[in-house]
């Protein structure tokens, strides 16, 4: 029931946030629905490995690079599912940290843990 949950809430950020941003099209809410699931299960299996591939820029970067790993993880969202569109990289990168700010404070408001 928990991962109901944190799959609505996403899909409502992701919706709330791509109403805000110009750069970001989601045609309705099925289709956020379908961006949160596409992102967690993106997050699940191929962050790892860009995270292991990417370790030395990572760490010369001190952890700055993940920022754009989270944007290749939006960039691949938008590539499988029709119905949501980022017009660029930096609208993905924004897209994303403005994503997981928000995830992050509401989780912490709902007393929702990671």
């Amino acid at each position: 029931m928990k991962l109901l949950i944190r799959i609505f809430i996403t899909a409502l950020l992701v919706m709330a946030i791509s109403y805000l941003m110009k750069g970001v099209i989601v045609d309705e809410f099925t289709t956020a629905l379908t961006v949160a699931i596409v992102l967690g299960l993106l997050n699940l299996f191929v962050k790892p490995i860009l995270v292991l591939f990417t370790m030395p820029v990572t760490f010369f970067t001190l952890g700055l690079f993940l920022l754009v790993i989270n944007a290749v993880i939006i960039e691949l969202c938008d590539y499988f599912i029709d119905g949501f569109s980022v017009n660029s990289f930096w609208t993905a990168m924004l897209f994303s940290i403005i994503l997981s700010l928000s995830q992050s404070l509401v989780y912490q408001i709902t007393g929702e843990s990671k």
